[in-house]
């Protein structure tokens, strides 16, 4: 019988493959286990794209296990080459480590941090990678490596495929990565690595430094990379990426990605995304015909289980106030400026570029001429267009751009 963790891992979609299964079932009905997954840390804010797997350590926790959350103060400096075209940007250990301090505030608001148990480790592989000695680690890691092997794993194949170049550095990630899981194993009784489908290669490996360095069976688990019914990737929309920190991305415009989310993609990420159990969203399916009641569902639980119950509330009286009565909404993410930048007028095209609303200031005029922003639901025609004190209501206007996109301009 399989075990109720990775049964519940099945059935939301989340088990792509897993090394020993069976074994793996046994282990985890007969006790709790430890399991890590590792993100790198190269932004101020993980994205949506990362979303999936702290669903899994969340579910880990539900059923008993304690997540490890490996914050990649080490690898960061390198960089994963999985799944990337051309050579990451290096950041350096000062903003690594500020990035590192951002990231965990997410991860506190969807773990739960309480309970002794299950209570999420962190920790940062800069603690052991930052101090290796490079002849030693040759010796006693680099020895259980071929290049032969190395050079078959898509992270590497790939880009050699396609006459990108690749760096040594970039190279020696997955001896890095595997080493992370080795010392996991060691310190923190940690048997089992989860990961993205990407990085089943890098996962076997730790699995198999493990076994002949150890002679003990560690296991690996991937996930399914997630595509929308469109193609597109998951994590970014045309307006940039869906960020999880409040400061980079409001709960508002959080709320609305969920809202927005394609016809064909709402019923997989109920179960991706949020702690309704599968028979209970197959029921509701079954029930409600309107899809988009069913798309409001998805962004009210997705949005509580970030930002909490009262910000997915107030996401969605916003949502209604602004798109079914014409109103403003207390929730619409705001831009604040200074009187005497209106006193003379405000050009409203560099105003929108400057805020990076769009990209650029072209952007911004083929907008226009597409009639595509409005100010108070008036349609803006004029590229020349100066925003002058008397357009604002009490010290406020309402700028929409399409459809979904709506924010406010307040005078402080």
């Amino acid at each position: 019988m399989k075990n109720n963790f990775l049964q519940e891992m099945e059935d939301r979609g989340y088990l792509n493959q897993c090394t020993e299964l069976n074994k793996l079932s046994e282990i985890c009905n007969k006790k709790s286990i430890s399991g890590y997954i590792g993100f790198d840390c190269t932004a101020s804010s993980l994205h949506v794209g990362s979303l999936l797997q702290i669903m899994i350590l969340r579910l880990m926790q539900k059923h008993g296990h304690r997540p490890i959350v490996l914050l990649g103060g080490g690898t960061t400096l390198i960089g994963d080459p999985s799944g990337k075209d051309t050579t990451r940007k290096i950041l350096g250990k000062k903003d690594i480590n500020n990035n590192i301090k951002s990231i965990k505030k997410v991860f506190k608001k969807i773990l739960d941090t309480s309970n002794k148990k299950t209570a999420p480790i962190f920790v940062d592989n800069g603690v052991w990678l930052n101090k290796l000695n490079y002849i030693e680690f040759l010796r006693n890691i680099g020895s259980h490596f071929t290049i032969n092997k190395m050079l078959t794993f898509d992270s590497v194949k790939l880009r050699l495929e396609r006459e990108q170049s690749l760096s040594y550095m970039e190279f020696n990630y997955m001896i890095l990565q595997a080493y992370d899981f080795f010392q996991l194993f060691k310190k923190k009784n940690c048997i089992l690595q989860i990961g993205g489908s990407d990085q089943w290669g890098n996962i076997i490996n730790g699995v198999e430094l493990i076994r002949r360095i150890m002679k003990r069976e560690a296991y690996g688990l991937t996930s399914p990379l997630i595509t929308l019914a469109s193609g597109a990737k998951m994590g970014k929309t045309e307006q940039g990426a869906i960020w999880l920190n409040e400061d980079n991305l409001s709960s508002y415009d959080y709320w609305q990605f969920w809202r927005n989310t394609d016809d064909r993609d709402v019923k997989r990420f109920l179960n991706f995304f949020t702690d309704i159990e599968t028979k209970e969203i197959d029921k509701i399916f079954e029930k409600e015909k309107n899809i988009n009641n069913l798309k409001i569902l998805l962004a009210n639980e997705a949005t509580k289980i970030l930002h909490g119950d009262l910000a997915s509330k107030k996401a969605e009286k916003t949502a209604k106030e602004t798109f079914q009565k014409g109103g403003f909404g207390s929730e619409l993410p705001e831009i604040k400026i200074k009187l005497k930048e209106i006193k003379d007028g405000l050009n409203f095209l560099d105003f929108i570029a400057n805020n990076k609303i769009l990209p650029s200031k072209s952007e911004v005029r083929r907008a226009i001429d597409n009639k595509g922003f409005k100010i108070d639901d008036v349609v803006v025609s004029d590229k020349n267009k100066i925003l002058q004190l008397n357009d604002f209501k009490k010290n406020v206007l309402k700028i929409s751009y399409g459809k979904k996109k709506h924010f406010l301009v307040k005078i402080t």
